[in-house]
């Protein structure tokens, strides 16, 4: 089973771009998507060309704003929407799909913002969230993808040191939160696979960042430890562009 997670910074501007060529020659089992910045009718509009998916979308409140979506071939078994936290549940940031062995749940972390100003907040979702997800794995094993808007360690983004401390993405306690999934037993499977690789996912628009290189990994797959024995590969899809991010998978014996 080959899964895609995929922050597209708006699915009406991607699909007018390669996207749908993209993952019709990439031929996913599963892709996830966050920053859809539509409502459920125009992501299900803008993917009627994959014909061969279902599509589940959530939306924000705010028009053009957030969102999140899980498209898949086999139809799951179960399909939830958000946390059922109220604090949390008005951005579309959450679609959680249940198949015979485990759920995946894909999401769109919040952002701290320009001069930190949701970091609180974020702090808040980020513990939130983690049990959202241990309460899922109470019943089966979960994988958790999408845009985490941290870089965990130094080697997740080209310039740490100008970064530390200074910018959203990583904060100290934007990394206490990724510590914290690490903890509770959810294994970033890029990281397990390639302990020593340094790629990225994500690239400012600004200043050539993508041509020079100059990025953060900030984009995952975590997966329940108990769940490793099925991952089969983890990678950084760098060659597909369209959004600021890139692609990122996982391969699993399924």
């Amino acid at each position: 089973m080959k899964i895609i997670s995929f922050n597209v910074n708006g699915i009406r501007a991607i699909t007018g771009k390669s996207f749908i060529q993209d993952m019709t020659a990439l031929q996913p089992d599963i892709i996830c998507l966050q920053e859809t910045k539509a409502t459920v009718e125009q992501v299900k509009e803008a993917l009627l060309p994959l014909a061969d998916y279902h599509v589940f979308a959530n939306e924000a409140e705010r028009k053009g704003y957030s969102g999140t979506a899980i498209i898949t071939k086999e139809k799951p078994l179960h399909i939830a929407y958000d946390m059922q936290v109220p604090d949390h549940d008005h951005e579309g940031r959450v679609v959680c799909a249940e198949y015979a062995s485990f759920y995946l749940v894909t999401v769109y972390v919040p952002n701290s913002g320009n001069e930190l100003a949701r970091l609180p907040y974020r702090q808040s979702w980020d513990r939130d969230f983690l049990n959202y997800l241990k309460e899922l794995e109470q019943t089966k094993p979960v994988v958790v993808c999408g845009d985490f808007n941290v870089a965990h360690r130094a080697i997740d983004l080209a310039r740490p040191k100008e970064n530390y401390n200074k910018s959203a993405g990583f904060m100290q306690e934007e990394i206490d939160g990724m510590n914290a999934y690490e903890t509770a037993g959810l294994i970033d499977t890029y990281r397990y696979m390639h302990p020593e690789r340094a790629e990225y996912s994500w690239w400012s628009y600004r200043a050539g960042a993508r041509e020079k290189n100059i990025g953060w990994r900030i984009d995952y797959f975590l997966m329940t430890k108990a769940f490793l024995p099925q991952l089969k590969s983890a990678a950084i899809l760098t060659q597909v562009f369209g959004s600021d991010h890139c692609p990122v998978q996982v391969e699993l014996s399924l």
